[in-house]
């Protein structure tokens, strides 16, 4: 009796088989629940928030669908874990991360069951991917020397990832912008320099690459439409106190004249603060805040370009690209420094002006304009789009190549069955599971393309058993087919992240055997 009472009211706790059992069906749930995302015939998922508004999500990004979802199984908390920090690592995967560590607890649950050790099953599973891991090492394909092979393979891999997403009906066009864009970038990883504006109208074909920066905003009454060899001063700094704001001040004056009186000395404050600012040598000020007629009309006056409510995410990216600084104070000019560009200019996208910087500092820059029929699709494109300029800009700097459609896989399984039959002891139990865990990934690509994956699957081993075998799963001719043929590869980085992810994934879960439920506190008073 005394050791029931050992944790408070309400808390609970799961011991041994149970508390396994738990965690297996947790996370094999949550693997099953993103399985039919995965691959080029992958179905979406529609997430609708029961908050304010009902905001619906259509995606098939295996992150974003694992993000918003509210988990009570601790066990299916850490796949979402994986699957964001995979999101965050290398931009794509996410679905397949989740998928192979589903499988892999469902391999271990039958190992468990048949009185395996979980710590026989973890050290197998250790050398096992290992092993899977070595095998990819020796199998890549490094084209970093020759650029003309090297821009076909970031090409590929584009269009690898983009196929199992929204734009695979326009990959071709997709695959070009986000490998000219990240080419842009000249290895760097900082995906900021890539501004990415959606603009509801137009159909997906119409999105295109602009190189230079574009803010989403219109150039004011009277003021130069545009600007040669710009000087700009970016800021953030308050333009509307040359009026007393009838709401915010309390003044106490004894007649009217001297609110008049008051009135003038405010304008006067904001007349010297405009010259300061135009004492920079300036032709654009861009700034954070409203910037009220008065002033504007200063500006307009000096022939500068005021833009006013540049939203926070557009000022940074606006100083990061013309190499300016956000400024809050003018009274030496000197230390201040200036960004600039060739061009300012009004452009017109679908209905809307906005502001054209061209020939900006930083070359790495450029924007991708976004076109589509709704907010839904938009927004799942620029998912998938930046799903590819992660993969892209990651494969810049890691530029080992593999091919895709389930051959990684493939070469992996082989491989680590090869080492299962070498191993001793209960171990090698551990390591033909994995074998099977990694088969999973090509059986559901191939179940999600409605094709016999149990067929398909057996032609494939055949195939792999020959030496040097480049067979895959070709989903649109429903066949085992060539992927180097094909053009079908993916970056060595994320097939990396993956495997080791979904690994560690499971050693964590596998070596659970308890879960304690705390109970929770009460507010004082009841």
């Amino acid at each position: 009796m005394a050791i029931d009472k050992l944790f408070k009211d309400e808390a609970t706790e799961e011991k041994g088989e149970r508390a396994r059992m738990a965690s297996f069906i947790g996370a094999m749930a949550i693997a099953d629940l993103v399985k039919t995302t995965l691959g080029p015939k992958g179905m979406d998922k529609i997430l609708q928030s029961t908050g304010r508004g009902h905001s619906v999500t259509v995606t098939n990004d295996g992150a974003t669908i694992l993000k918003s979802l509210h988990i009570d199984n601790p066990a299916a908390k850490v796949l979402v874990d994986i699957s964001k920090v995979q999101d965050d690592e290398v931009g794509d995967g996410t679905t397949s991360v989740v998928v192979l560590a589903g499988e892999l607890l469902r391999e271990a649950e039958k190992l468990v069951n048949a009185k395996i050790h979980p710590m026989t099953i973890i050290a197998g599973f250790r050398m096992a991917s290992e092993c899977a891991r070595n095998v990819l090492e020796q199998k890549v394909v490094d084209n970093k020397q020759d650029a003309e092979k090297f821009r076909s393979d970031l090409m590929n891999i584009a269009r690898t990832t983009l196929s199992s997403k929204i734009l695979s009906q326009d990959k071709e066009h997709f695959a070009k912008l986000a490998v000219d864009a990240v080419m842009r970038l000249k290895g760097s990883t900082n995906l900021e320099a890539i501004q990415i504006i959606k603009k509801p109208g137009g159909s997906l074909k119409d999105s295109f690459l602009d190189e230079g920066f574009i803010l989403d905003k219109k150039i004011g009454v009277g003021q130069p439409k545009r600007i040669e060899n710009a000087k700009i001063l970016v800021a953030n700094t308050a333009m509307d106190t040359d009026k007393v704001k009838i709401y915010g001040a309390r003044v106490r004056v004894d007649s009217m004249a001297k609110v008049a009186d008051l009135e003038a000395a405010e304008k006067e404050k904001m007349r010297e603060k405009v010259q300061k600012i135009i004492s920079h040598g300036i032709n654009c000020f861009v700034n954070r805040q409203l910037i009220y007629n008065f002033p504007e009309e200063l500006f307009a006056d000096a022939g500068i370009l005021a833009i006013e409510h540049a939203d926070f995410d557009g000022i940074e990216r606006l100083g990061l690209v013309t190499g300016g600084e956000i400024a809050s104070t003018f009274d030496n000019p000197e230390s201040v420094k200036l960004g600039h560009c060739k061009l300012i200019e009004e452009i017109m996208i679908g209905e809307d002006k906005m502001i054209h910087f061209s020939g900006v500092a930083m070359g790495q820059a450029c924007t991708i304009v976004l076109r589509g029929a709704s907010p839904h699709v938009l927004d799942e494109a620029e998912r998938s789009l930046h799903d590819a300029l992660c993969v892209l800009s990651q494969t810049v700097n890691d530029s080992r190549v593999l091919l895709g459609g389930g051959w990684p896989e493939m070469v992996m399984a082989k491989a680590v069955d090869e080492l299962a039959k070498k191993t001793p002891g209960k171990r090698s139990h551990a390591i033909e599971a994995f074998t099977r865990a990694l088969l999973a990934i090509p059986t559901t690509i191939a179940d999600n393309a409605g094709l016999d994956s149990a067929e398909l699957i057996a032609q494939l081993r055949a195939e792999h058993h020959k030496d040097e075998s480049n067979a895959g799963i070709d989903v649109i001719s429903g066949s085992v087919g060539d992927m180097s043929e094909l053009g079908i590869s993916e970056s060595f980085k994320v097939k990396q992240a993956v495997l080791l992810s979904a690994t560690e994934a499971t050693e964590m879960i596998l070596r659970v055997d308890e879960i304690i439920t705390c109970a929770p506190r009460r507010r004082e008073g009841m």
